[in-house]
Formats: structure tokens, sequence, C-alpha cells
């Protein structure tokens, strides 16, 4: 399920992040477009999520539980919307060793701050008892990834974009599935016969190579 989720929001723009990012966090993410800067960001709500949960625990009022719930669930997909910039990055053969760290060091602190928050055991737990789960499940496994090799995990994010893709094709119709193959053909052979650039002046010829 939490690679299903992570595919589907890879393909959801940043307007339709909003379900769990408030329109003020939305546009400072669609500002950040350098990855270890919007790393930085997610890793800040992610931290005021906790905070909120923190807060609303520390006194019992009508209401309490929902609100709870709500904000564990903005925090798993915040977490969530870490691993798919961290592996776009990747995939882009961007350098991302500065925010891997950073997650790395704040997702542990999260971790630690979640784990207390079961052990205490709130009253109305059950009521939020999944979505606490899936928080500790989720940031656990985020920080496995933050601490991998980045070369081994970019290997391995060029490996799992294939199958995507390969998963993606499979639910295509067959006339669908032939057109894209036939337009990526033609896109590539363009991209082949395509010259390079030059900085010569127009009329201007490479000068005799030496014998």
């Amino acid at each position: 399920m939490r690679l299903l989720a992570c595919l589907l929001l890879s393909l959801l723009p940043v307007a339709a992040q909003r379900d769990f990012l408030t329109v003020d966090e939305a546009d400072q993410v669609r500002e950040a477009q350098e990855p270890n800067a919007r790393l930085a960001l997610y890793l800040k709500f992610a931290k005021q999520r906790i905070a909120l949960v923190e807060q609303l625990l520390s006194k019992e009022k009508p209401g309490r539980s929902a609100m709870v719930h709500e904000a564990l669930d903005e925090y798993n997909k915040i977490i969530e919307a870490i691993d798919i910039v961290s592996d776009d990055a990747l995939k882009r053969g961007v350098a991302i060793d500065e925010g891997a760290g950073a997650v790395a060091g704040a997702e542990k602190d999260f971790l630690a701050r979640l784990e207390k928050i079961r052990a205490s055991r709130p009253k109305d737990l059950v009521r939020y008892e999944d979505a606490l789960a899936n928080a500790l499940e989720n940031t656990a496994v985020s920080i496995e990834l933050a601490e991998l090799d980045l070369k081994e995990r970019s290997k391995d994010v060029q490996a799992k974009g294939a199958r995507d893709k390969e998963a993606l094709e499979e639910m295509m119709q067959p006339k669908d599935r032939e057109a894209k193959r036939t337009t990526e053909k033609k896109e590539a052979e363009a991209a082949t016969k395509r010259k390079a650039p030059t900085l010569r002046r127009k009329g201007e010829t490479a000068p005799p190579k030496k014998p």
C-alpha cells in the first residue's frame, strides 16, 4: 500500500497536495525547486505536525482524537513526499547528500517522539492507533532509505522506475501502449540525429585535421 501511495503521489502536481499541506506550505514547496531545499521544507512541516500532536495530547478536550488522527495522516503523507523527492532527485542525477543527511537525523528524532506517544497510551489511542502505527512504520522505512549508500539507492531507483513504467504500460489499452512506444522511439531517433551544438560562425568550417 505504501508503494502504491508513493506512486500515486509522485503523479500529482503540488497544487493537488494541499490535502495534506496548507496553501502557504504548498506555495513554499512550489518555490523550492532544488531538492535539498524542498527536503528541508518537508522536514519542517513534519516536525510541526508532530508538535501539534504532542500539543493536542497534552490536554483532554472534545474532538481531540479527530484532530490527532488528521495531523498523523498529514505527517504520513509528508514523510512519503520526502522519499519521493529523494528518489526523483536520484533518478535525475541530482546530488542530495546534504538533504539525505538532514532527513536521517530529523526522522530519528521524529521516531523517538512517536514511540514516546505510543508508550504513553493516551485514553483515546484506539481512535488513531492505526495512523500512529503507520507513522512509526513510514518513519522507520524513510530513515533506512536516507541512510543507504546514495549510489546504491540510485541504482535501485532506476530499477524501480523501469518496473513502474512496465506496470503502468500493462494497465494501458494495447493501442495506447503501442502509440506510446512509437512516440518514444521517434523521440529517441530524433535525439540521435540532432546535430551537436557548435561555436563556429555561419559558413565557417572546421580546420583540417593534422596528419
